[in-house]
């Protein structure tokens, strides 16, 4: 099961349908932003009472309310959560962000590439990796 943590309904159906080119076959939940991702992995509140755990966290950086880093910072400070692969994916390139979200122990950080081939071929690359060669806790 992903996470992917998203605020861009546009971002997320483009996530969601390059999956699905790339021939994925997973379990797909959504937050839209990162007090969602928050109560979705702590199981707060009935809406999310019984969340699977997901395998893999996809976390974008801007959103609203409380964004990427903020949502990075509380997993990694929550000995449940921190042992969770945080993938950030991102169309931001900034050298700060890499550096700061490494800094807060995410698993890897992604810049989304801005045509759709090329996000079916990393998202099939990723996914290779990270639900097939891996093995995660």
């Amino acid at each position: 099961m992903v996470l992917l943590v998203e605020d861009d309904e546009d971002h997320a159906l483009l996530m969601q349908l390059g999956l699905e080119t790339a021939g994925i076959d997973v379990d797909l939940h959504l937050a839209r932003d990162g007090e969602e991702a928050l109560a979705y992995l702590r199981r707060e509140g009935p809406a999310h009472a019984q969340a699977p755990r997901p395998d893999l966290v996809l976390l974008d950086i801007n959103m609203p309310r409380m964004d990427g880093f903020q949502v990075m910072e509380a997993i990694a400070a929550d000995p449940a959560l921190r042992a969770l692969p945080v993938i950030v994916t991102t169309t931001s390139s900034d050298p700060n962000d890499v550096r700061r979200m490494h800094a807060l122990r995410c698993t890897a950080y992604w810049v989304k590439p801005l045509g759709f081939d090329a996000l079916v071929a990393g998202l099939r690359q990723m996914f290779d990796f990270w639900m097939r060669l891996v093995v995660l806790p």
